[in-house]
């Protein structure tokens, strides 16, 4: 087996054996991962890589978007926000500002860590209770 082998295997079971939380916390760094490689790409003028990374982002940006639930109060406050982010990634490849990739980045990173917080809180809680 060749090392790209051992890494997808990897990868596929760090996926399969994630939980919610884990596989959201991945979408989080893959988008951020994304929007790093536009905004190189950006400045490398390779405008097809630019492209394509931030389309990734999108995707990422609009998966999270779709598996929001409705009826969570907090799910209609993120709305708008994961909206708002969409929209810059978008201005940011037709206008080519790395400006604006910044901006998303920043949110998307506010995100990632609040929700690597929450996770890590629900497994400080899940330790404590079974410790009782």
């Amino acid at each position: 087996m060749s090392y790209q082998q051992y890494q997808q295997a990897y990868q596929t079971n760090s996926v399969t054996t994630a939980s919610p939380g884990e596989l959201t916390l991945m979408l989080y760094n893959g988008c951020l991962k994304f929007i790093k490689l536009a905004k190189q790409a950006m400045e490398d003028k390779d405008y097809q890589v630019k492209n394509t990374n931030i389309q990734k982002a999108q995707k990422i940006i609009q998966e999270l978007m779709i598996t929001l639930d409705e009826g969570a109060d907090i799910s209609k406050q993120m709305m708008p926000i994961y909206d708002f982010i969409n929209r810059r990634l978008m201005e940011a490849n037709i206008q080519n500002d790395s400006a604006i990739l910044d901006e998303a980045s920043d949110l998307v990173a506010e995100f990632r860590d609040t929700w690597k917080q929450v996770i890590q809180l629900t497994r400080s809680t899940q330790t404590q209770g079974a410790n009782v």
